[in-house]
């Protein structure tokens, strides 16, 4: 038998909090052949991100250490590897997508820079030999025109866009192994499906060895050879993917398999009156160029887009990345600059000044995708759902705001005492449920919820739509709730808007958008999304 290109043995991780060490990972083994594509899957907090970063040594030391365990490269223990070992493999014969691209790509460098990075630290290429290569990688990773994104930075590149550059210097020096960790974590579903492609593709052409982390087993479904299923650290399950989703021998992969999204948005009535109404409203940003900045063109992000949202009801919001859905919610709740008509009750809003809208901010709440970045790491919980009370003066006393930040947290099923810990002590479930317990907190009417559960596990999913089922039902609130995940959309939603480019492309009823859909973009859609579920 051929020997393994990468082996894991009796792997354990500590980290070190003070005087308390945390078992991280303990005694996991896998191994990787050439060509094969191993998936590392469970839930977060599962220990699989730990594991793949063990393997480029990029822990953060001394706090964290390997009690005991191997990790052999071609021959080589990486394990405690010296630096000129480990900068020589780095990025060379092993290469490493992360999950979030915008906080993995320099904001300040370019793509031809980043790109350019890679080749001179590892091939000694620079000027015009690396410009060629930086292109050649580029296109490989679905570029259609590589040289027309070297001077890009990552804010302008979409999510997509992104992670495909991120690929393309993975790729850069043609890696005997690539480790992707979440590489579609956030995209919408037809970017993952190429992506996922893209991937496959790049891995026959390239020979290489894939080691895929994630929480999504339609992704591993589609893309791995073998499976090790994970759970507390440990190593749950493990066995050739088919076999395992055909008969999973663990109670905790059962589950796993099981969580899909399911039901029905809650019970309504139809004759309930609209609490929101867009009609005809546009945002559109200008394009200007040339030393003047004159204008010479502009961007739709949302183009003559109209609707209803009733109360107590959801109203979907799907589509590519770039469709402008997010925009269309800023636009609604004036925190982006739009024409037309807009509607709250039965107030046109459009015009109200910022201090006629302050009270009316109260009654209309966001819960952002991010839930790490959208809660301020210098504040506890009980500070980050106490500040909107005092803002809007409610709660008469700073005891009468800590007993609504209380009833907030158990209403989100939170432990209240956890109250005064801070967001990075807190798993992603639970700091999206803070996020929704400072939305609720100040009795909305209103919540947009913008990928609410994008970048979170399906079981944990499931407990969040479940959740803002109950308040839904409890507090009658409505939701504007953004999407890229149609599974979850149809969980929860009562009527969906379908766009594409900034225009309404279809809308209606849930049941008859993913039962009849009658527009190609959406049967594209709910194909590619529905495609990659288990």
């Amino acid at each position: 038998m051929k020997k393994p290109l990468l082996s894991v043995e009796d792997l354990s991780v500590h980290f070190s909090q003070g005087n308390k060490v945390i078992e991280a990972v303990k005694s996991v083994s896998f191994t990787l052949n050439p060509h094969e594509t191993v998936a590392l899957v469970g839930e977060s907090g599962s220990g699989k991100s730990v594991t793949a970063l063990s393997i480029l040594q990029l822990l953060p030391y001394p706090k964290a250490s390997h009690p005991k365990g191997h990790i052999y490269f071609e021959g080589q223990d990486l394990v405690g590897g010296g630096e000129a070992m480990l900068r020589e493999i780095r990025g060379n014969k092993i290469a490493m997508i992360f999950q979030e691209p915008m906080t993995s790509l320099n904001p300040l460098h370019s793509v031809e820079k980043q790109i350019g990075e890679v080749l001179q630290v590892h091939k000694g290429l620079t000027g015009a030999p690396a410009r060629k290569r930086c292109i050649e990688v580029l296109e490989m990773a679905g570029f259609k025109d590589g040289a027309a994104r070297l001077q890009a930075y990552p804010h302008q590149l979409s999510g997509g866009q992104r992670q495909r550059v991120m690929i393309a210097m993975a790729l850069a020096c043609e890696p005997q192994i690539l480790i992707a960790d979440e590489p579609t974590t956030a995209l919408d579903v037809t970017i993952q499906a190429k992506l996922l492609e893209l991937l496959k593709d790049l891995q026959r052409q390239l020979g290489m060895a894939m080691l895929l982390i994630t929480h999504d087993l339609g992704i591993v479904r589609k893309m791995a050879d073998h499976l090790v299923m994970m759970k507390d650290g440990q190593v749950e399950e493990e066995g050739k993917t088919e076999n395992v989703f055909a008969n999973p021998t663990s109670a905790y992969t059962k589950k796993l398999i099981n969580s899909f999204p399911k039901g029905e948005a809650v019970p309504v009535s139809p004759e309930a009156p609209f609490i929101l109404k867009a009609d005809h409203l546009k945002v559109h940003f200008d394009i200007r160029e040339g030393l003047l900045r004159r204008k010479v063109g502009d961007i739709r992000a949302v183009d003559e887009v109209s609707f209803t949202l009733k109360e107590g009801h959801t109203l979907g919001i799907v589509g590519e990345s770039g469709s402008g859905k997010t925009t269309l919610a800023m636009a609604v709740l004036r925190l982006e600059k739009s024409q037309g008509n807009i509607w709250f009750h039965d107030r046109d809003i459009q015009g109200l000044s910022r201090k006629a809208m302050r009270p009316l901010r109260r009654e209309m709440q966001v819960v952002f995708q991010d839930p790490y970045g959208s809660l301020s790491p210098r504040m506890s919980v009980a500070q980050i759902i106490a500040e909107g009370l005092e803002i809007h003066g409610l709660g008469e006393t700073k005891e009468a705001r800590d007993l609504c930040v209380i009833q907030a947290l158990m209403e989100v099923g939170l432990d209240p005492e956890a109250r005064h810990r801070y967001p990075h002590e807190f798993s992603g479930g639970q700091r999206q449920r803070i996020a929704i317990a400072r939305a609720i907190a100040l009795k909305p009417k209103l919540v947009v919820l913008d990928e609410p559960t994008s970048a979170l596990d399906r079981s944990v999913q499931m407990d969040i739509i479940e959740l803002l089922k109950r308040l839904q039902t409890s507090h009658r609130l409505s939701y504007l709730f953004i999407s890229h995940d149609l599974a979850v959309v149809r969980a929860l939603s009562h009527e969906v808007l379908v766009m594409k480019k900034g225009k309404i492309v279809e809308q209606g009823s849930a049941t008859s958008i993913f039962t009849t859909p009658q527009e190609r973009y959406t049967k594209d859609l709910i194909k590619a999304a529905f495609d990659l579920k288990v």
